[in-house]
């Protein structure tokens, strides 16, 4: 990570914690990062855990970090953000992960040129697994683009997309996780209705997502070309595939990553 020492936090809710977890297990210092945090209970559990110092005034945080990840939720940023914007300054970068609002909204709250990267991880970055879209705002120079994609690629895969993007990939990626738990339990669900004990139909759904998902990824191929290889003429899958068109689930599906993504532009307005 380019010449950053100092790492800080604010807010230490579930997706700064894997971000933490990341960063520390990729060997980035645990004295080295700072986290400000409100809920009492909340810094115990950060510090016990992780080894970090955990504070609870943001102030403490910006003052002393070089890059700051804001990790509140999009309810409280106008408070947060007025808050700390006195003493922030174009010699810090600024990572926000607030769904819905933008680098344009955020840059209003600060004097001269702030260098901010607006991020979208989601959830299955708490295992490695995350997936995160970044993009840079007008003062955002290469480096901090670099910096920024270094620092998510501990805990998952980036990619690097443009302002006008970004509530598309709320509701693909950011609400994605929860989409396939819901396949996920209805598959397991499935395989009850038929005869299968529930930790037996539950691990089997688990792992058909998690292998087809790698099988997609390694192999390149495109996922309607790994589907027909597995509809033989007159079979069980392909009638199971009738079942889905019949039901809807594509058209469905879509529709939710565009509600997710109509949602992260509604917050972003407020």
């Amino acid at each position: 990570m380019k010449s950053i020492t100092k790492i800080g936090f604010i807010g230490g809710g579930n997706m700064a914690e894997a971000m933490l977890k990341g960063l520390i297990s990729g060997a980035f210092p645990a004295d080295q990062v700072l986290v400000a945090e409100p809920d009492d209970a909340r810094r115990r559990l950060l510090e016990s855990r992780y080894g970090i110092r955990v504070v609870a005034e943001n102030l403490e945080v910006i003052k002393a970090c070089e890059l700051v990840v804001l990790a509140v939720k999009p309810q409280v940023a106008e408070e947060v953000l007025t808050g700390i914007a006195g003493a922030f300054s174009s010699e810090k970068l600024l990572i926000s992960i607030l769904a819905g609002v933008s680098t344009v909204v955020l840059e209003s709250y600060f004097d001269g040129n702030p260098r901010i990267v607006r991020a979208m991880p989601n959830t299955p970055t708490l295992v490695g697994a995350g997936a995160t879209a970044l993009c840079a705002g007008k003062y955002t120079g290469t480096d901090d683009i670099l910096t920024a994609r270094h620092l998510f690629e501990a805990a998952g895969t980036v990619q690097v997309v443009g302002e006008a993007q970004m509530d598309a990939v709320t509701g693909l990626s950011g609400s994605g996780p929860a989409y396939v738990y819901t396949i996920i339990e209805a598959l397991a669900d499935g395989g009850v209705q038929e005869g299968l004990p529930r930790d037996t139909a539950l691990a089997l759904a688990v792992q058909t997502l998690l292998g087809a998902a790698r099988l997609v990824k390694e192999s390149g191929e495109h996922p309607a070309v790994l589907r027909d290889r597995v509809c033989s003429p007159g079979g069980t899958t392909i009638a199971g595939i009738k079942a889905l068109e019949q039901g809807g689930l594509r058209a469905t599906l879509m529709e939710a990553v565009s509600r997710a993504a109509r949602r992260s532009r509604e917050l972003g307005r407020k």
